[in-house]
């Protein structure tokens, strides 16, 4: 459970288990509680109620920052700062050297088109990364949540604002990640047909609940929830 202000519960008695090496989605409407919830697994927050657990000892045990060493993040609207390729994906750990962000921009397929650009690991890439397309932005966001080597990844709609061809790239990527580097995942995604592409289950939020899970084979199949009916006729 949880609640910014103790009344009204954004997360209302979920429970669920992320295996390692799985790709688990988390499907729902904005204002569902999905981006709620994985705010709450790097300990931004807390759970009002109830306990979340790794390997069956409590968050709340572990100090935030060998949490954090542990766990990264990609999101749909990338957080990239007006200064050098390198100096951005060095932000991912402290004190990184060079050689560490080659290689985590190699890992992250980004190391060719950086090579490309006109100062190389230097060149500037405006506010925001403004001067690589969303596919560099993305790909540089991905350096900069694996240089550190996360053995845990949450992805909040990734893919959401590219367009089909670098869709299909992007997730091409991520499914290698998990592969090579044994990643777990945590999806977050509006999109069904994306969830299928990639996850082995999804969980179904509406208002803050679970209405449905299962293997993503036995949502698609067959759908219980009507909410789910919904999401896969408009993913027709």
């Amino acid at each position: 459970h949880f609640s910014y202000d103790g009344s009204r519960e954004v997360i209302d008695g979920i429970s669920f288990e992320i295996r390692r090496g799985q790709t688990v989605a988390l499907v729902g409407p904005s204002g569902g509680g999905k981006s709620t919830l994985s705010e709450l697994l790097p300990r931004f927050y807390d759970p009002s109620a109830g306990e979340i657990l790794i390997d069956g000892i409590s968050l709340r045990d572990y100090t935030q920052e060998s949490v954090r060493a542990h766990m990264s993040v990609v999101a749909q609207d990338t957080v990239l700062f007006n200064d050098t390729i390198e100096n951005n994906i060095g932000m991912g750990k402290r004190g990184a050297t060079h050689e560490e962000v080659v290689e985590a921009a190699k890992v992250a397929n980004a190391d060719c088109f950086i090579r490309e650009c006109t100062d190389g690991y230097g060149t500037n890439i405006g506010d925001r990364g403004m001067k690589l397309s969303g596919g560099q932005r993305q790909r540089v966001s991905i350096a900069v949540a694996l240089i550190q080597r996360p053995r845990f990844l949450i992805a909040d709609e990734p893919v959401s604002a590219l367009d089909v061809t670098i869709q299909a790239q992007i997730l091409k990527l991520l499914r290698e990640l998990r592969d090579e580097l044994d990643l777990s995942y945590l999806f977050i995604s509006h999109d069904l047909n994306v969830v299928y592409q990639l996850c082995d289950s999804a969980l179904v939020m509406k208002q803050g609940r679970i209405v449905e899970q299962g293997t993503v084979d036995e949502l698609f199949d067959h759908p219980k929830d009507p909410y789910t009916k919904q999401l896969l006729a408009a993913a027709e």
